[in-house]
């Protein structure tokens, strides 16, 4: 799946993992649809677990060869 905006946050520590994040989740449409990347186990539990609560779509999390990890989000309305 094709994202619309990527971020990578594979240099932050929490919680500027989400921060960013919700950033830019803000500055997107209703639907568009967000991939971080991402590495850590602390930013992959975190960061999918506060896009849920603030009512985003996780539309998938793949590991990659690397030990990052690519995360698809759907914009909420």
């Amino acid at each position: 799946m094709n994202a619309d905006i990527s971020i990578d946050i594979t240099g932050e520590t929490c919680p500027m993992t989400f921060v960013r994040t919700k950033i830019a989740l803000e500055n997107m449409s209703r639907g568009q649809v967000l991939a971080v990347v991402l590495r850590g186990d602390e930013p992959a539990a975190n960061v999918p677990r506060a896009v849920r609560d603030h009512g985003h779509e996780i539309l998938e999390m793949r590991p990659m060869d690397d030990g990052r990890c690519r995360l698809l989000i759907r914009v909420a309305g």
